[in-house]
């Protein structure tokens, strides 16, 4: 898979998080924000599932939805996103931060017995963020997470579904290195959210730095 470079890096800055159920990732991409607007930062928080028409379609289907079609109506949503939403705040010189982005696309679908290079076709064509955070945490801790909240979809009701997700993850993981991703990994299983995003945002200083984007 070789991704798009994106054409937008001299204007903003693009991060993606993703990471398994349970391992805090709504809430790291909540201080994530707080700490670069802090800094002085411009800042959009954005989802896949996206708040667009496709995205919605997307979140109304996934329990009854499965396989190939399912998989297809997200990597739909995930071009129509960036088109429509995440390229127009990048080009207005934001920080983009989206809770989800092709490393979700390229596990949650292997829950239905997708093939993973079905699942790299797909998105071969995404463009790629300044910055693909994949957060890690221990399979058995957000297993009790999950235990302890409920499971949020049909995905973690498969059971050991901590254990596949993050086996899934790592795999993930060297598959977007390989493709040429900017990969940040951080281990989330005891360290506190507010500390993860500081380490998020440590790194996207230094992207900003070398790039001459501050601003």
């Amino acid at each position: 898979m070789t991704g798009k470079p994106s054409s937008d890096r001299r204007f903003g800055l693009f991060v993606s998080v993703d990471g398994p159920s349970g391992a805090g990732k709504t809430t790291i991409v909540r201080h994530l924000a707080q700490t670069l607007v802090a800094q002085g930062e411009q800042v959009t928080v954005t989802a896949e599932p996206s708040s667009g028409p496709i995205g919605k379609l997307a979140s109304e289907l996934t329990e009854t939805v499965t396989g190939h079609a399912l998989a297809c109506l997200y990597a739909a949503d995930r071009y129509h996103h960036y088109d429509t939403e995440i390229r127009r705040l990048l080009q207005s010189g934001h920080i983009v931060v989206s809770d989800r982005y092709v490393a979700s696309g390229l596990v949650i679908q292997r829950f239905d017995g997708l093939d993973p290079t079905f699942l790299w076709q797909l998105n071969e064509e995404v463009e790629i963020p300044d910055l693909a955070v994949i957060l890690e945490a221990d399979a058995d801790v957000i297993a009790e997470r999950l235990e302890a909240r409920g499971p949020h979809n049909r995905f973690q009701l498969t059971p050991g579904s901590s254990h596949s997700e993050a086996a899934y993850y790592k795999d993930a993981k060297e598959r977007l290195i390989e493709a040429g991703f900017t990969v940040l990994a951080v281990d989330c299983t005891t360290r506190p959210a507010e500390q993860s995003a500081v380490i998020i945002a440590s790194e996207l200083r230094t992207l900003l730095l070398s790039s001459g984007a501050t601003r």
